[in-house]
């Protein structure tokens, strides 16, 4: 009753200390334990336009099933199916899921089914990694994506039909074992680990829970004192996942998408005095064929001509200097008075940071 006194009185003072701009510790961490589990499942689409797939393995599949159904498909007999193809099924299993409620799951061709439009999949169990099956799916596919083929051999393609998925098209049949209500304590796992969040958070427990109530094990770990009954439990970690702390700032990073030129400079990215300058050079390759044919009455071939013209265009290399410690508002500036490309940026963060000059971790993904 006492503990049960206190999680109320706890979940009092807590709204009341509440601020805004700061993160919940439920948005910036989770439940050690507290997790999904992918699911994998065979099975088999039917009812299809004749987009189905012609692979050994989805005659094999269907001959096994009509075995179930007491009908034997005569040895070495190709019963050419055109509406039936072999898909793999995949799902993620929510913690805490019960037998009965449901899940979505998505249906995936292995063959080479043109479509899996129209299709509905039959009976599948889903298995996890220990082997054991935790769900059933089937039901209807929806199918986002669709091929059209022309007489003449032409074809179009939206999307990709190939791929559906089924909502609550899984019923789940196995719980999967918890350690939430097993030991004296919880632990919060942090989704980015830094020491001064672990520390915040640690100490923001404490201020609410009392000293030695919470410490944090590592950058990405802290653990809290917890009852043991599972009731009060929930109430202990609902009132502590509404606790919000202030997140330290992260480490300086500047991140680059090599493949489509973007970005991204953190706040905290400071440059050393450097100057910069980067010319860009422009070699433009074109290709004009010309037919060279001779006279009605000479003896010769028609022949094709090859006609290149190469052209190199050397761009004004603009130098820009940066002075003191460059703030994010100097690098932008910069990189704006000169009008340089992404491609062009990704070389000349490059270079700073092989110069030394770049105070971040330059990251290229």
């Amino acid at each position: 009753m006492k503990i049960r006194i206190l999680i109320t009185a706890l979940g009092l003072i807590t709204c009341a200390q509440f601020s805004w701009g700061l993160d919940r510790l439920k948005d910036i961490a989770q439940v050690d334990g507290v997790r999904n589990n992918q699911l994998v499942g065979y099975g088999l689409v039917v009812g299809l336009d004749g987009t189905g797939d012609k692979a050994p393995f989805t005659n094999q599949t269907f001959t096994n099933m009509m075995k179930q159904f007491g009908i034997t498909i005569p040895p070495g007999t190709d019963p050419k199916l055109k509406n039936v193809a072999a898909v793999s099924i995949h799902a993620n299993l929510p913690a805490f899921s019960k037998p009965g409620q449901e899940i979505d799951i998505t249906v995936s061709s292995i063959g080479n089914a043109t479509s899996l439009r129209g299709g509905s999949l039959l009976l599948t169990p889903l298995t996890g990694a220990d082997g054991n099956v935790y769900a059933v799916a089937q039901g209807n596919l929806i199918v986002g994506g669709f091929g059209v083929d022309g007489q003449d051999g032409s074809s179009i393609t939206v999307n990709v039909p190939v791929v559906g998925r089924i909502p609550n098209g899984a019923t789940v049949e196995r719980a999967v074992k918890s350690g939430f209500n097993q030991g004296d304590f919880l632990t919060f796992n942090l989704h980015n680990a830094d020491f001064t969040t672990a520390t915040r958070v640690a100490k923001a427990i404490n201020d609410l829970l009392g000293d030695g109530s919470a410490y944090a094990m590592d950058a990405g770990s802290v653990r809290v004192n917890a009852p043991r009954d599972a009731n009060q439990r929930v109430s202990f970690l609902s009132v502590l996942e509404n606790i919000e702390v202030q997140p330290a700032v992260d480490r300086a990073k500047v991140i680059i998408n090599s493949r489509t030129g973007t970005i991204v400079v953190g706040n905290k990215v400071t440059i050393d005095p450097v100057a910069v300058t980067h010319g860009s050079l422009t070699v433009t390759i074109k290709e004009n064929p010309m037919v060279s044919q001779p006279n009605p009455l000479a003896e010769g071939d028609t022949v094709v001509v090859p006609d290149s013209q190469i052209n190199v265009q050397q761009g004004d290399g603009k130098m820009f200097l940066f002075g003191g410690t460059a703030t994010l508002q100097d690098i932008v500036d910069a990189v704006n008075q000169v009008g340089a490309a992404p491609g062009d940026l990704v070389a000349i963060l490059e270079a700073i940071k092989e110069a030394g000059a770049l105070h971040a971790e330059l990251i290229v993904i």
